[in-house]
Formats: structure tokens, sequence, C-alpha cells
């Protein structure tokens, strides 16, 4: 009777672990859209508002400068979804190519390719013998995988995802531009150039602490970094303003 009982408490012990099992999520999950995500916003509010800022410094009328800056915004998104796709794509080209080099290369020298991924293994601090087991243990399982991710560093998590870095840049890019565009809006037109130049900096801070959390990094340093480079841009901009306006 208490050999049943140690049973049944061993059978619910190993099922509570297996419930509290559970995959773990990591931030590098995020990085194929994050860093569009991040790259889309924090161009969209630069360069529109530096746009804006640069055109009002001209002594452009109102009506003038949010003209400028709707263009800005559409053009602008245009560029980031294709620059993404384009560059993307190109890095899912290569993935590709040495895949399937890789696959050609499994078929034709099967066993050098089984001791090339044990031998990488030794070279992260495994034993030989057992490197050879768990290289041979893999490879029965996927052997494409194995090779694709020890050897070529492809993965689920970092492969190149065209569609969705163009998407994810255009549709940030747009939320990122509209919000200097919302300034031009309610601001005076006296008032135009630093209301812009103080809000935009102000939602680069916030869109850089925000990338900060999402991505595990320090905050006051993300955030300095990006509202730095905002300063400069908005900076050069309505100086080439004024002057372009002050000649013209």
């Amino acid at each position: 009777m208490i050999g049943v009982c140690r049973a049944h408490h061993g059978l619910k012990a190993e099922r509570n672990i297996m419930t509290r099992s559970h995959k773990e999520a990591h931030l590098v999950d995020r990085i194929g859209w994050l860093r569009a995500a991040v790259l889309g916003a924090n161009d969209g509010i630069i360069s529109t508002a530096s746009l804006i800022v640069g055109v009002a410094a001209a002594a452009a009328q109102q009506n003038d400068v949010l003209i400028a800056g709707v263009a800005g915004l559409v053009a602008g998104a245009m560029s980031m979804a294709a620059g993404e796709y384009v560059s993307v794509s190109s890095q899912s080209d290569t993935e590709t190519a040495d895949i399937a080099r890789e696959r050609a290369e499994l078929r034709s020298n099967p066993e050098g390719e089984l001791e090339e991924l044990a031998q990488i293994y030794v070279q992260r601090g495994v034993a030989l013998d057992l490197a050879r087991q768990v290289a041979a243990q893999l490879t029965n399982k996927d052997v494409l995988g194995a090779h694709a991710r020890d050897e070529l560093g492809i993965s689920q998590v970092t492969t190149a995802r065209p569609v969705q870095a163009a998407l994810t840049s255009a549709a940030t890019f747009t939320v990122g531009a509209a919000m200097p565009l919302l300034m031009v809006v309610v601001s005076p037109s006296n008032l135009l150039v630093p209301v812009t130049s103080a809000a935009s900096l102000g939602f680069l801070a916030f869109l850089g602490a925000v990338g900060a959390i999402a991505g595990g990094a320090n905050i006051l340093r993300a955030t300095l970094r990006v509202t730095f480079w905002g300063a400069l841009a908005l900076g050069i901009t309505a100086g080439i303003g004024k002057l372009f306006g002050t000649i013209l």
C-alpha cells in the first residue's frame, strides 16, 4: 500500500513538473520585427520633423509646410517598405543559397559533414566522443536543420522575412511621421518650429525608451542616443532652411 502511495505521489510530482514547464520567451525572438519597427518609427519622426522644420524655417506658409510633411510621410513610408524588402530579400537569397550548397555537400560527403559538425561542438567545449554522438543524434533527427543552425548560423529566430520587415517599417514610419505632422496642425504658425522640434524630440525619447524596454537594453543610453541624433538632424535642417529662406 505504501509503495502504491509513493508511486502515486511520484506520478503526481512528475505531472506537476510537466505542468509548470513552459516555452521560454527570449528577447532575441523579437529581433526580426523589433529592428524594423524601431528603424521605421525613428526614421519617420526624424525625417518628417526635419523636413517640416526646414521648410518652416524658410518662412513658408503653414499650409505649404503641412503639404510638404504629408508628401514626406507618403514618400518615406514607400521608401522604407521598398528598402527593407530589397535589403532583407538579399539576406534571404544568401541564406537560401547557403542552404542549397549545404544540402549538396550533405549528399556528396555525409561523413565529412558529420565530422565537421562534431568539430564545431568540440570548439565549443564538448569532448570529441560526446560531440560525435551529439552530431550523429542531431543529424538523425534533422540533418539539414542541424547544419543550418550550427554551421551557418541560420535559425527560425534570425531567418530573414522580407515581407514582415517591409510592412513593419512602412507602418511604423507612418506612425512616427504622423506625430510631427500633428504638431503642424495644432501649433500656432509663429511657434511651429520650436513646438515641432520639442515635441519630436519628446517622441524620439519615448521611442528610444520603448525600444529599449522591448529589447531589454539600457533605457537611458537608448533614449539619449536617439534624442541626440534627432536633435542634430533638426538643427542642421533648420539652419539650412533658414539660410535658403534668407537668400531666396
